[in-house]
Protein backbone atom coordinates (compact mmCIF):
# COMPACT_ATOMS: atom_id res chain seq x y z
CA UNK A 1 0.00 0.00 0.00
CA UNK A 2 1.14 3.51 -0.39
CA UNK A 3 2.06 5.28 -3.79
CA UNK A 4 3.31 4.32 -6.91
CA UNK A 5 4.81 7.02 -9.48
CA UNK A 6 4.84 6.56 -13.56
CA UNK A 7 6.97 9.40 -14.52
CA UNK A 8 5.04 11.07 -17.85
CA UNK A 9 7.83 13.58 -18.80
CA UNK A 10 11.73 13.57 -17.10
CA UNK A 11 12.07 17.05 -15.10
CA UNK A 12 15.65 18.47 -15.23
CA UNK A 13 17.07 14.77 -13.07
CA UNK A 14 18.80 17.21 -10.69
CA UNK A 15 16.62 20.07 -8.42
CA UNK A 16 14.77 17.95 -5.84
CA UNK A 17 12.54 19.29 -3.40
CA UNK A 18 13.26 19.01 0.31
CA UNK A 19 11.17 18.41 3.10
CA UNK A 20 9.38 21.95 4.04
CA UNK A 21 10.41 23.60 0.69
CA UNK A 22 7.26 25.34 -1.13
CA UNK A 23 6.22 23.64 -4.25
CA UNK A 24 4.24 24.55 -7.14
CA UNK A 25 2.43 22.04 -8.94
CA UNK A 26 -0.57 21.46 -12.05
CA UNK A 27 -2.32 18.57 -10.61
CA UNK A 28 -5.65 16.52 -11.46
CA UNK A 29 -7.11 14.30 -8.93
CA UNK A 30 -9.29 11.22 -10.37
CA UNK A 31 -10.64 8.23 -8.69
CA UNK A 32 -9.36 4.86 -9.17
CA UNK A 33 -11.15 2.83 -11.49
CA UNK A 34 -9.60 -0.27 -12.87
CA UNK A 35 -11.92 0.13 -16.07
CA UNK A 36 -11.51 2.78 -17.06
CA UNK A 37 -9.63 4.34 -19.50
CA UNK A 38 -5.37 5.05 -17.59
CA UNK A 39 -7.26 3.56 -14.50
CA UNK A 40 -9.05 7.12 -14.15
CA UNK A 41 -12.43 7.37 -13.10
CA UNK A 42 -14.15 10.31 -12.30
CA UNK A 43 -12.06 13.96 -11.60
CA UNK A 44 -12.94 15.29 -7.98
CA UNK A 45 -10.58 17.77 -8.46
CA UNK A 46 -8.05 20.35 -9.98
CA UNK A 47 -5.91 23.01 -10.44
CA UNK A 48 -6.68 23.89 -13.98
CA UNK A 49 -8.86 26.79 -14.22
CA UNK A 50 -8.46 28.09 -10.72
CA UNK A 51 -6.56 31.61 -10.67
CA UNK A 52 -3.55 30.81 -12.39
CA UNK A 53 -4.15 26.92 -12.89
CA UNK A 54 -1.25 25.89 -9.82
CA UNK A 55 -1.31 25.05 -6.28
CA UNK A 56 1.48 26.49 -3.93
CA UNK A 57 2.28 23.90 -0.84
CA UNK A 58 5.09 23.14 1.72
CA UNK A 59 5.66 19.63 1.14
CA UNK A 60 6.64 16.78 3.37
CA UNK A 61 5.16 18.53 6.43
CA UNK A 62 1.78 17.39 6.45
CA UNK A 63 -0.12 20.33 4.63
CA UNK A 64 -1.20 17.66 1.99
CA UNK A 65 -2.01 13.43 1.92
CA UNK A 66 0.12 11.56 2.34
CA UNK A 67 0.20 9.74 -0.83
CA UNK A 68 1.46 13.76 -2.03
CA UNK A 69 4.73 13.80 0.30
CA UNK A 70 6.04 10.77 -0.62
CA UNK A 71 5.25 10.54 -4.19
CA UNK A 72 7.12 14.50 -4.92
CA UNK A 73 9.83 13.52 -2.28
CA UNK A 74 10.31 9.43 -1.31
CA UNK A 75 9.21 7.55 -4.32
CA UNK A 76 11.27 6.23 -6.82
CA UNK A 77 13.58 8.79 -5.91
CA UNK A 78 11.21 11.82 -6.40
CA UNK A 79 10.36 14.20 -8.21
CA UNK A 80 13.06 16.66 -10.30
CA UNK A 81 11.95 19.86 -10.98
CA UNK A 82 9.87 19.83 -14.16
CA UNK A 83 9.05 16.19 -13.97
CA UNK A 84 5.56 15.25 -15.04
CA UNK A 85 3.95 12.30 -13.64
CA UNK A 86 1.15 10.43 -12.16
CA UNK A 87 0.46 9.25 -8.83
CA UNK A 88 -1.61 6.48 -7.76
CA UNK A 89 -2.47 6.46 -4.00
CA UNK A 90 -3.41 3.94 -1.93
CA UNK A 91 -6.50 5.30 0.38
CA UNK A 92 -4.58 4.82 4.10
CA UNK A 93 -1.77 7.54 1.98
CA UNK A 94 -4.88 9.22 1.15
CA UNK A 95 -8.48 10.08 2.90
CA UNK A 96 -8.89 6.47 4.72
CA UNK A 97 -12.01 5.49 5.54
CA UNK A 98 -13.01 8.75 6.48
CA UNK A 99 -12.92 9.78 2.26
CA UNK A 100 -13.81 13.33 2.19
CA UNK A 101 -17.50 13.42 1.68
CA UNK A 102 -19.17 14.70 -1.13
CA UNK A 103 -16.60 14.41 -3.13
CA UNK A 104 -13.83 10.90 -2.62
CA UNK A 105 -15.93 7.67 -1.00
CA UNK A 106 -14.10 6.11 2.15
CA UNK A 107 -11.41 3.94 1.71
CA UNK A 108 -10.54 5.23 -2.32
CA UNK A 109 -7.31 4.86 -4.20
CA UNK A 110 -6.72 7.94 -6.32
CA UNK A 111 -4.71 8.85 -9.27
CA UNK A 112 -3.46 12.52 -9.42
CA UNK A 113 -1.68 13.75 -12.82
CA UNK A 114 1.12 16.77 -11.16
CA UNK A 115 3.58 18.45 -12.39
CA UNK A 116 6.23 19.76 -10.41
CA UNK A 117 6.39 23.37 -11.96
CA UNK A 118 8.61 25.30 -9.21
CA UNK A 119 10.76 24.34 -5.81
CA UNK A 120 10.79 27.87 -3.20
CA UNK A 121 10.38 29.77 -6.72
CA UNK A 122 12.25 29.11 -8.85
CA UNK A 123 10.61 27.41 -11.77
CA UNK A 124 11.38 24.76 -14.73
Amino acid sequence: MGVTKQQITPGDGVTKPQKGDEITMVYTGNLFDPTAANTKGKQFDSSVGRGDGTFKTRIGVGQVIKGWDDGVLVTDGGMTLGEKATLTITSDFAYGDRGFPGLIPAGSTLVFDVELKAINGKSA
